[in-house]
This record gives structure tokens, C-alpha cells and sequence, in this order.
């Protein structure tokens, strides 16, 4: 995260900026309008460039914040600062019907939704009698303080741009904690999120609201900035140009909103101003517009922002994440006659095709386990079965008697069940150190607000040197700052070994961690393994290294075309002709 002093320093600038003698009004006013929408585009960044969520309705929820504060001033006469927290609750409220319908779709549905939900809102504002149809309502009246009224573009300038500031650090915050982390998850899939109990569906559904109170701030400061508000700035369009805003910027920096944001709107007055004088009347500049965009962002695919930053490199020094009260352990089993899993007659079926086909093992307390096969052989298969990421078609899982078939993975994660992806499911532009740290999310319990509001620092500092314990622990302590995504393969996989114990399972699972390792770093990773069972853990893994297996593993199990042919000590399965005969295609 970037140091406070520019943050600082910026609000100074801002602060100052009106006061210098002879500075045009059109600049302010200008900067007004910059200022609203860069207020929705940061909730763009935080929905669309952050969560993976596009959306091309954000206007609408502009539209419902000015139009709130306009109804309630107008027609009943309340005061515009008591109109802030009802333009609040109205954005919200929509945004919660809506997002419970929007946020579950996938795909190019989900951008579509938002349109069709964005075109009927615009069209709801146009024929309301109450709202005042196409015309709108006027005569708002303007924000003031005391005797002070914010008549005029200057005067308002200060409340539009505290916002931004007060929004921009209240969601960089946001983004620095175990929230953050979880909402950064979203955009590479659900599965690896899921897995280490973050409820996807409530994190799609925070960030939808967040950005739509963003838009529905904006929109109320819009009505008293202009005082009159008509359905024209809340429609799609509208909503398009905010989301070029915020690309334009950088869709995944909330300071790339500003600066997407000036980009926008000093490209189009400048083009309104020469075109029209060079070409006469037409909407040339809109097509010159449009083709600077998409030359721009040819240039700075990433956005503008990454550009600017790399000129002035704000971040703190990395260092270690300071000591704090260690997270408290999970009670290991004991070693028992009973296994700690048992996956007992497990068949999944996939239309006609039977991937797994009435499988049955047990992984002992204590105990390293390998699940082994040629590749198609349903090992994956079974691990998410295990996991709940699958749920069986029949048969039964228990793990320390408990039955977990067909529970969500979030639930299974509760229980002490942790793993890593036979394809490496981090987020590449998050550090080793915020990837790890995902996995420790159940042993956190600061929601959104204590992180925007910084209350979170005792349990973030927990989590985080947890997250560093674990680092050091699989020996990436050199790596802990790097970006996931600049890791080799072979670490990425041991960045994912960490993140799941970072979990504290009693039961780890690990689906080819040995693979793309060098012959030094395999015998670190069995070391590891090793003193894992004997501080108690479970471990249940699949790999294609044999050598890594036999000497490692108490317990192999041999599975087939997805069926079981083999179970026993290493030795055993070594000279099993039914394995020989899987692997090589012919008898012993």
C-alpha cells in the first residue's frame, strides 16, 4: 500500500488549487465535474478492475442519490445534509435488490444484466410524475455551512473533493485487509476463494454495494452542485463513459479513478473546443474522442495510472510483518483405530461419463497418504469431491466421523481441511505474503467497516504474521514481497502449500506440489511433509513422481479409469502387477 504523506500532500494541492489568483472558473468548474466521476469510477475500480465485476449501471445509482436528495429538499423541504444519509440508504437498498439478482450471473451475462436493469432505470426516471418526467426538478437548493452557501462551482469544489479523498483513502484501507484480500479473490475464480471459506456471494455483493454508494454520493452532490437533476446523466450511456473512466485510469487502482477521470474530461472539453471550430456543427469530436481512447489504451493497456506511479514510487519499504499475538491452533487428533477420512463407495458421474466409480480409502491420524495414477485416472476428481467443490452422485466422506459430502467448501474448510490445485490458483498481481495470507481468513473476524475505518490493525497484524510464520516455514522468506504472478512455477506451488496451512488444517491435501520442483527443493518440501506428521497433521497428496511418493508416503492408493486397483504400503504397491499394468500397459 502507497505511504499516507502523498495522499497528504495531494489534498494540500487540491486544497490550494482554487485560491491562485486568476485561475479561469471554467477550471473549477471542470474540476467539479472531474471530481463526481471519479467518485464513480473508484467504485468501478473496486467492482469491475478489483472484484472482476463489469457493470455498465453505475449511473443509475448516481441517479438515484440526486434524485433523493432532490424530492426530499424540494417537495418537503429537509435540510440537503440530512438528504446525504437517505441518498445513502435509497443507493444502497436498490443496489442490495439488485445485486442479489445481478451478482450470480457469470460471464457476458453479468455486463448485460447491468445494462438491461441501467436502460429500465433511466426510463423509470423519464416517467414518474413525482420526479418530474423529462423535465426534472429544479430549484435544489445549495449545500451550506452556517452562513456559508455553496452557491457557485467554487464554493462546492471543497465538499466534492473531501469526498474524493475521504473515499479514496476509506477504500484503499478497505483493499489493505482480510476483506480486501477476499474481494481481490473474486477475480481469478471461486473455487481457490471458496476453499478457504470466503463466501463468494457475499463478496460480490459487498463490493456491488460499496460502488453503488460511491455513485449515489456522487449523484447527490451532482444535484446541489448543478440544483436541478433530469434523467439525461443516468442513463447507459453515462454508464459506459464511467467505466471508460475508469480502464482509461487503470481499472485497478483507486487512484487511477482521478486521473481516468481527468484524462475523460479534459479530452472531451478540449475536442468540443477545437473540433468545433476547425469542423463546424456535428458530433466529429465524438469520433475523434472514441479513437484517442482506443489508442490510449493501446499504449497503457493496464491504464494510465501504472504509467504515472512508476515515475513516482510512493510504496513503504517492505519489510517483515511485526510479531503479534499468535492466531490460536487447532486441536490435532490422536492417533485412533478409526481413520481421520473416510471417503466410503464414492462414485461421480458427469452425464455419461464416470469419473469417480465407487471409491473407498481411509487417510489415518497422523499420516501421509498418497493418491497415485496415470493421468485421467479421477484424482482430481476425488480431491474435489473430498473439498466439497464436487458433490458425490452417491457414496459417503466423513472426516473424524463427521459426514462432509456434498457441504460447501466453505463449511469443510471450517473443519480443518486444507489444499492446494493440481493448476496453481493465486493472484498474480497480490504478494506472496497477501496470497498466503487468504488462507487464514476463517482465523480473522474484521468486517468492512473496522477495515475502511483502520479498527482492524490488531487482527490484520495477526493474520499477517501468520502469514509470515508460514512463509519462512516452506523457506520463500526471500519471496514473501514479491508479486505471486514473477514466482516460478515450482514456488508458486510452495506459495500455495503455505497459504494452505496458513488454514491450520488437521487434514492437508495437496494435488502435485512436487511438480516443476527441483531435486533440492523436493526433499525440502518431504522434510516439511514429515515434520508436519509429526507435529500431528494428515496428509493426503497426489503425485506423478513415484520416487517422491515411495519414500515419502505411509499409505498409497491406486486409482485407475477412476476406479481403485490397488491400496497398501509402498512396497506392496511397487510390485502390484495391476499397478504396473496401469502405468505401463502391460503384466509384471
Amino acid at each position: 500500500m502507497m505511504e499516507r504523506w502523498p495522499i497528504a500532500l495531494f489534498a494540500a494541492m487540491m486544497a490550494l488549487l482554487p485560491q491562485i489568483p486568476g485561475i479561469p472558473p471554467f477550471w473549477i468548474v471542470l474540476l467539479d465535474n472531474i471530481g463526481l466521476s471519479a467518485l464513480v469510477a473508484m467504485g468501478l475500480v473496486l467492482l469491475t478492475g478489483v472484484g472482476g465485476l463489469t457493470s455498465f449501471g453505475q449511473a443509475a445509482f448516481c441517479g438515484f442519490g440526486a434524485y433523493t436528495t432532490a424530492v426530499l429538499t424540494t417537495s418537503y423541504g429537509v435540510s440537503p445534509w440530512l438528504t446525504l444519509p437517505a441518498a445513502l440508504l435509497v443507493s444502497g437498498s436498490i443496489a442490495v435488490l439488485l445485486g442479489l439478482v445481478t451478482v450470480r450471473l457469470s460471464g457476458h451475462y453479468l455486463p448485460l444484466g447491468t445494462i438491461a436493469w441501467g436502460l429500465s432505470l433511466y426510463y423509470l426516471f423519464s416517467k414518474l410524475e413525482f420526479l418530474g418526467r423529462n423535465d426534472g426538478i429544479s430549484a435544489i437548493p445549495p449545500l451550506s455551512l452556517g452562513p456559508w452557501r455553496m452557491l457557485n462551482a467554487g464554493a462546492i469544489y471543497y465538499a466534492i473533493w473531501a469526498s474524493v479523498i475521504i473515499c479514496g483513502v476509506l477504500t484503499l484501507n478497505l483493499l489493505d485487509s482480510r476483506t480486501g484480500r477476499a474481494i481481490r479473490a473474486l477475480r481469478r475464480g471461486h473455487v481457490a476463494a471458496e476453499s478457504f471459506g470466503i463466501q463468494t456471494a457475499q463478496a460480490k455483493l459487498l463490493v456491488f454495494i460499496y460502488a453503488a454508494l460511491l455513485a449515489g454520493l456522487s449523484g447527490w452532490l451532482y444535484a446541489h452542485f448543478l440544483r436541478a437533476v433530469n434523467p439525461t446523466p443516468f442513463g447507459v450511456q453515462a454508464g459506459i463513459e464511467y467505466l471508460f473512466v475508469a480502464v482509461v485510469g487503470g481499472a485497478g487502482h483507486v487512484w487511477g479513478a482521478v486521473a481516468g477521470a481527468a484524462i475523460v474530461a479534459a479530452l472531451k472539453e478540449i475536442l468540443q473546443g477545437y473540433l468545433a471550430i476547425t469542423f463546424g456543427e456535428g458530433n466529429i469530436e465524438m469520433i475523434v474522442f472514441g479513437a484517442l481512447l482506443v489508442l490510449l489504451l493501446q499504449v497503457a493497456p493496464g491504464g494510465v495510472w501504472p504509467r504515472l506511479a512508476a515515475f513516482c514510487p510512493f510504496e513503504r519499504p517492505q519489510r517483515k510483518p511485526d510479531q503479534a499475538k499468535a492466531l490460536p491452533s487447532r486441536a490435532r487428533p490422536k492417533i485412533s483405530a478409526g481413520g481421520l477420512l473416510k471417503v466410503e463407495g464414492v462414485r461421480k458421474q458427469f452425464g455419461g461419463v464416470t469419473a469417480v466409480n465407487n471409491v473407498s480409502f481411509e487417510v489415518a491420524a497422523r499420516q501421509i497418504a498418497a493418491l497415485i495414477g496415470p493421468n485421467g485416472a479421477g484424482k482430481s476428481t476425488t480431491f474435489n469431491l473430498i473439498t466439497g467443490v464436487l458433490a458425490p452422485t452417491t457414496g459417503k466422506v466423513t472426516l473424524s466421523g463427521r459426514p462432509i459430502n456434498g457441504r460447501p467448501p466453505q463449511e469443510i474448510v471450517r473443519y480443518g481441511v486444507a489444499r492446494t490445485f493440481q493448476h496453481v490458483k493465486l493472484i498474480p498481481d497480490m504478494t506472496v505474503l497477501e496470497n498466503v495470507a487468504i488462507g487464514a481468513h476463517l482465523r480473522g473476524g474484521a468486517g468492512p467497516v473496522a477495515s475502511m475505518l483502520r479498527l482492524d490493525r490488531a487482527d490484520e497484524a495477526r493474520l499477517m504474521a501468520e502469514a509470515a510464520r508460514q512463509i519462512e516455514r516452506v523457506g520463500l522468506a526471500q519471496q514473501m514481497h514479491q508479486t505471486a504472478g514473477s514466482l516460478a512455477l515450482g514456488q508458486q506451488r510452495i506459495v500455495e502449500v503455505a497459504r494452505a496451512l496458513c488454514a491450520d488444517p488437521i487434514l492437508l491435501l495437496l494435488d502435485e506440489p512436487a511438480a516443476g520442483l527441483r531435486y533440492n527443493e523436493k526433499q525440502q518440501l518431504a522434510a516439511l511433509l514429515r515434520k508436519l506428521r509429526g507435529e500431528g497433521m494428515s496428509v493426503l497428496l497426489v503425485e506423478h513422481d513415484m520416487g517422491f511418493v515411495m519414500n515419502l508416503a505411509d499409505h498409497v492408493v491406486v486409482l485407475d479409469f477412476g476406479t481403485k486397483i490397488a491400496e497398501g504400503l509402498p512396497a506392496e504397491i511397487k510390485t502390484n502387477s495391476e499397478v504396473i499394468r496401469a502405468y505401463l500397459g502391460v503384466a509384471a
